[in-house]
């Protein structure tokens, strides 16, 4: 039998094994039945591919399984399919929506002649998907003309998919089945419903949680947390995109295709401004006691900018904005906290010099004349150059970092003068009803444009940090998004037709040779499905251009 070799970055070892054996047999052939690992996909040479994908050419394997990035989308985008095929055995006629990640879950909303929502209802739908799993169905992919898979999707009640295929315009697209439901899913998935166990449905709010498994260790399930602020902001979102008639990237396509894309990102703006406004009316309504406004998000949410605009609707107000940036009172480069590979953490809270920063602000808010320092990356200190601030009569501090909302720095000041604000661009759209579009992908490609625009890096150097400024965040923001006083969406609906023009270019450098080129490819398919907006017609005040370049605001 003729042979190929492939070499195995798990076991860092060369293996002859038979042409055209699939990744299913290799994972045997070179782990073992027995192996503590179980792999849910498998990288051919940084290419993520499924089990069934057969091998007829030398190359470089790496298993995966739901504790790495690539195996854990693996697992979450099945877990929605497996999901969608229970719910139609139950309900042939209905239609379901996965509309946002909260709560280590997915946000679903089911419809079949009124909502499905009831506690029997969902415990019936559990139900069915575990003796689906018990089953060890199989779930295919077939390749077939995009005219077909079309047709296929719109008699099964699926138009937003044959939207977004008609859109993309590939000659070809995948069509997954699973017993007798077919679907389109953004990526590979598990061979079988056995390696999809470890999952939970719960009632949440006016919808259902489809509880993950842990992203750490997928072998148990994540604790579902309550997150009512979280899930306001969401709905808010969702009944505007309602209104607009854009919920997910095939509406936003035919928006484009139909002249209306100008239209529908003024509307955006005008949405994004009227809410920035709102929000600075709740502070000065609070003008007697508020004295500080801490604004905390993740990375690429668009703080800078916000505060900026928030600032001008507070002066509108009759308040005089003082802003303050937490990046200015990081510690000296020697006593930055190091993670456990070494490197330096700059996510980390302790990487801020928390008593001289709270030092300055009490000074500040006591009528103080306090210099202001300026933080050097180059020199890794606190430099000063004669900015000084004073607090008078209709003074308030305006100041943004990721740890805001910290309690060690909010338990230092006085809790009846801060007014704390959470932001994030929490993805505005999906990709269609069971393809939700996760937020941080939304940033990442948001950061990629802005690092390679003011600071000279390239896509795969912003690719290979993400996971590290993940991890900070999931460990020092996240848990206290539920501390402020509002949250505030930063993403637009519009804004990845606009994002993509930038993004697709600095993609496609990534070489192949690189440990984060499966993660360019997933991006890039992504931007696939979305039509070009052109960026000439985005306001210069406009968030997004704090990404994009143009802004009117100065950023140092």
């Amino acid at each position: 039998m003729e042979s190929i070799n492939v070499y195995c970055v798990n076991t860092q070892q060369s293996y002859s094994v038979p042409l055209g054996s699939t990744f299913n047999e290799l994972a045997t052939i070179i782990l073992g039945e027995d192996s503590a690992m179980k792999p849910v996909a498998a990288l051919l040479d940084n290419n993520l591919q499924s089990l069934r994908y057969r091998l007829f050419r030398d190359g470089m394997v790496e298993f995966v399984d739901g504790s790495t990035q690539d195996g854990y989308s693996v697992v979450v985008r099945s877990l929605i399919f497996l999901l969608y095929t229970a719910f139609r055995e139950l309900y042939p006629t209905g239609s379901m929506n996965t509309e946002f990640y909260i709560s280590n879950g997915v946000y679903c909303s089911f419809e079949a002649d009124g909502y499905i929502d009831s506690e029997e209802q969902i415990a019936q739908i559990c139900d069915k998907m575990r003796q689906i799993v018990a089953e060890n169905c199989s779930i295919t992919r077939e390749l077939t003309l995009t005219e077909k898979a079309c047709e296929l999707f719109v008699a099964n009640g699926l138009h937003d998919k044959a939207n977004l295929l008609i859109a993309r315009g590939t000659l070809y697209s995948s069509v997954y089945k699973l017993k007798d439901s077919c679907d389109y899913y953004f990526g590979v998935l598990a061979h079988k419903t056995s390696a999809l166990s470890v999952f939970d449905l719960k009632k949440y709010g006016e919808g259902v949680l489809l509880v993950l498994p842990d992203a750490k260790d997928p072998s148990r399930l994540a604790e579902p947390i309550s997150q009512p602020k979280l899930l306001q902001t969401f709905e808010e979102n969702r009944r505007w995109n309602k209104i607009l008639g854009v919920t997910n990237i095939g509406d936003l396509n035919q928006s484009i295709a139909a002249g209306e894309g100008n239209a529908l990102l003024n509307v955006c703006e005008a949405m994004q401004e009227k809410k920035i406004s709102q929000i600075a009316d709740m502070i000065a309504s609070r003008r007697d006691k508020v004295k500080v406004v801490l604004i905390a998000g993740p990375s690429s949410s668009g703080k800078t900018t916000f505060c900026k605009r928030l600032s001008i609707q507070l002066m509108l107000n009759g308040l005089h904005p003082i802003p303050l940036s937490m990046d200015d009172y990081f510690v000296e480069r020697e006593f930055t906290p190091r993670d456990e590979n070494g490197k330096y953490d700059f996510e980390n809270v302790d990487a801020v010099d928390i008593p001289y920063f709270t030092d300055s602000v009490k000074r500040i808010l006591a009528g103080e004349e306090v210099e202001i320092p300026k933080f050097s990356f180059i020199e890794g200190r606190k430099i000063f150059e004669g900015r000084k601030v004073k607090f008078g009569k209709n003074s308030i501090l305006i100041i943004e970092g990721i740890h805001g909302l910290n309690p060690k720095v909010t338990s230092l000041l006085d809790s009846e003068t801060i007014f704390k604000v959470f932001i994030s661009a929490l993805t505005a759209i999906s990709i269609d009803e069971h393809n939700p579009i996760n937020p941080t992908d939304n940033r990442l490609i948001r950061r990629m444009v802005r690092d390679h625009k003011y600071r000279g890096r390239s896509a795969q150097a912003t690719l290979e940090g993400w996971e590290d400024v993940l991890a900070g965040e999931k460990k020092y923001i996240i848990p206290y998004q539920e501390e402020a006083d509002v949250m505030f969406n930063t993403a637009m609906i519009y804004e990845l037709a606009v994002l993509k023009s930038q993004a697709e270019p600095l993609l496609r450098e990534v070489p192949e040779t690189s440990p984060v080129h499966s993660k360019a490819l997933k991006l890039l398919k992504f931007l696939s499905y979305v039509k070009i907006l052109e960026p000439i017609s985005v306001p210069h005040v406009s968030l997004l251009r704090e990404f994009l370049g143009g802004s009117t605001f100065k950023y140092d």
